[in-house]
């Protein structure tokens, strides 16, 4: 590490652009393909965009994270041609760790020094954006079928950058720099961290340069929900995921009675057909233990001699869930029943317990509890998990997916779309346990996993896919292509919902739920090229150091950008008071024909377009202006739409504004 003063000295040095410290980053996943209209039962039709794009053919995606297990089934080349002429390297992976040891004060030991993931996570998400297609893929039985990539003929690159303490910005741009280098067409980079002003972000510099060059950048929005304002990789040149949830679940069933409670797990072990004892983990703690301890089920709090033998109630909170079940099984319990906390309410993940358990809601836990303590013996039995298809509704908003606005530039609404990333199977490393901890002897070749890490290879994929079939779209062309297709809808029809299963937000969901098909055919699209990003970093009111980062030399012009009206596809006004005015740029990329425009006001807003009639050629360009007037003034944000048809497509546009208190 070098201190400030050195830092200064360097800055000042020849050929040195900037310096700026080290940020460490933190990781932010085959139903899902199914579930977003790809294929039916296994049965790819004309109308899909794998038939129409090839399956990602020529593609390369580049994938920046904790590297990849090569031997995983998901990276075979079985049936593929020979490697794209493009491709100037060997198509392969990489290891970046200089930030890493300048961090730890000494070299990675060598035999860490390698692109061989040990984490689990790189090689899950790869082969989520690109993996091949390989059948009867499961977790010890559960979510059994054939796992498969979003581009699953694309070929791919490792770029490990990723080490137990975080993931370092200095690697990160070394990253993006071979990236660049080698040729790839698309970065899926599921890593993120707290926002920060983009010139000291290393995944908003490294980014702008992918982007410069024509690469699509795809990244996590960050696991920090449901709080507002949590999401990050805020670059309006960055493709922000939210994550939310498809039409699978695994249900298991605690019964006792002549009641049968239905929960969540992924629990690979099963019980012995039997009755077994039902008690509370506070019944069974140990004489130097806290209530508190015994109620979370803390290590050493509970007494064997009273669990031995026993299903254990163990409430949610401190401790991982699953060294929970750790905690029990060491004690001598056969399962466990979880139960989630008020504040938790009805927000449950299935686990991957390596005992007999299941997850419940707030509200059946109280039912359970409420059981318990009207009768003094309660014998019951935890179930296996099921796997269960068609759930409705589907998808709704992950509990843990963060939350617009966006907190660096209101003026750019974010995330920008939400794709499957709860219990998603895929490729895994065979190097570590899928929990990752110690006391998990299990080693698979698939697991599953949840995070908006998961959502947004599955959105990387889709970008591949259309990279095959649009390779001279810019990645701004591409973005909007996904996000004025998507969809606001769930599987019953009705408004997608957040995770308390209330109407949810463009702060949640972008503009909508990626909708791949539909994402080929977009009739238009908003473009942005690398000059109206370095406009918009001068409207930011940036010196020339700090745009040195992205572009060295680069002369503002004299007339600066206005925030709100760079040509993003979505449209996010603060502070409003009085009325403002807001330009946009849409191309046809169909055929000839003319759109109209619909609005729907947000509550309390005028809203104008003019003109409300576009008329295209082929290829042409068309401006139009949106006049948003205050009628109600709010502190809150309030949203509507704005939507281009002509009949045939529908370009819609989300709407988030907030007028001035």
């Amino acid at each position: 590490m070098i201190d400030e003063e050195t830092a200064n000295k360097i800055s000042k040095l020849q050929g040195v652009v900037s310096v700026f410290p080290s940020k460490a980053y933190q990781l932010h996943t085959t139903r899902s393909w199914e579930f977003l209209g790809l294929e039916s039962d296994g049965y790819v039709n004309s109308n899909s965009l794998w038939k129409k794009a090839g399956y990602g053919k020529d593609t390369i995606i580049g994938n920046i994270d904790t590297g990849v297990w090569p031997e995983s089934e998901s990276f075979a080349d079985d049936g593929m041609d020979g490697v794209p002429s493009d491709w100037t390297k060997l198509i392969g992976a990489r290891y970046f760790n200089k930030g890493y040891e300048a961090y730890e004060g000494a070299p990675l030991n060598i035999s860490f020094q390698t692109p061989r993931d040990t984490d689990g996570h790189g090689t899950h998400t790869l082969s989520t954006a690109g993996g091949t297609f390989v059948a009867n893929a499961s977790f010890f039985g559960h979510g059994r079928g054939t796992a498969k990539g979003g581009s699953p003929y694309a070929r791919l690159a490792a770029y490990k950058v990723c080490w137990s303490p975080g993931c370092f910005g200095a690697d990160i741009l070394a990253a993006f720099d071979a990236a660049i280098s080698d040729g790839v067409h698309v970065i899926s980079m599921s890593v993120g961290g707290i926002p920060r002003d983009y010139f000291k972000d290393s995944i908003a510099i490294g980014s702008f340069h992918a982007v410069k060059n024509g690469i699509k950048v795809i990244c996590s929005g960050g696991n920090s929900g449901p709080t507002a304002g949590t999401v990050s990789n805020l670059a309006p040149w960055i493709f922000t995921v939210a994550a939310s949830t498809m039409d699978r679940e695994f249900p298991a069933y605690v019964s006792f009675g002549n009641t049968s409670l239905k929960g969540l797990s992924l629990s690979s072990a099963s019980l012995a057909k039997g009755k077994y004892p039902i008690i509370m983990s506070t019944d069974a703690k140990t004489a130097n233990s806290t209530e508190n301890d015994a109620r979370l089920c803390l290590y050493g709090s509970l007494d064997s001699a009273k669990v031995n033998g026993s299903i254990v109630i163990c409430a949610r909170g401190t401790n991982a869930r699953v060294e929970k079940g750790e905690v029990v099984l060491e004690a001598g319990g056969v399962g466990m029943v979880l139960i989630n906390p008020a504040t938790a309410s009805n927000n449950i993940i299935p686990d991957k317990h390596i005992l007999p358990a299941v997850a419940m809601t707030y509200s059946d836990s109280q039912t359970l509890l409420s059981y318990l303590k009207s009768n003094s013996t309660v014998l019951g039995y935890v179930t296996k998990p099921e796997t269960v298809l068609n759930t409705m509704p589907a998808p709704y908003i992950a509990s843990f997916s963060s939350q617009g606005p966006n907190t660096i530039t209101p003026g750019i609404l974010k995330p920008d779309i939400t794709a499957p990333g709860v219990s998603v199977i895929a490729a895994y490393t065979e190097a570590t346990s899928p929990t990752g901890w110690d006391f998990d002897k299990r080693r698979v070749k698939f697991n599953f996993v949840s995070g908006t890490s998961m959502a947004c290879p599955h959105t990387s994929g889709v970008v591949g896919l259309l990279h095959t079939l649009y390779p001279d779209w810019s990645p701004a062309a591409i973005r909007s292509a996904i996000m004025t297709t998507a969809s606001i809808k769930d599987n019953q029809g009705k408004n997608i919902l957040n995770s308390v299963f209330v109407t949810a937000t463009p702060f949640s969901y972008g503009s909508g739920h990626v909708n791949p098909n539909a994402a080929a055919d977009p009739g238009l699209v908003y473009d942005l090229n690398a000059t109206d990003y370095l406009n918009f970093l001068c409207s930011l009111g940036y010196n020339s150091t700090q745009l040195s980062s992205f572009e060295p030399g680069y002369q503002c012009p004299s007339n600066r950008l206005d925030i709100k009206d760079l040509n993003y596809p979505s449209f996010s006004i603060y502070n409003l008071t009085g009325s403002v005015t807001v330009t946009r740029t849409v191309k046809n990329v169909g055929p000839a024909g003319t759109y109209t425009a619909t609005v729907e006001e947000p509550r309390g807003i005028r809203v104008k377009v003019e003109p409300d009639s576009l008329k295209f050629g082929a290829g042409e360009e068309k401006k139009f202006k949106v006049t948003f007037n205050v009628d109600t003034p709010s502190s809150n944000y309030v949203f509507g739409s704005i939507t281009w048809s002509d009949g045939r497509q529908y370009v819609r546009s989300p709407v988030a504004v907030r007028t001035r208190p």
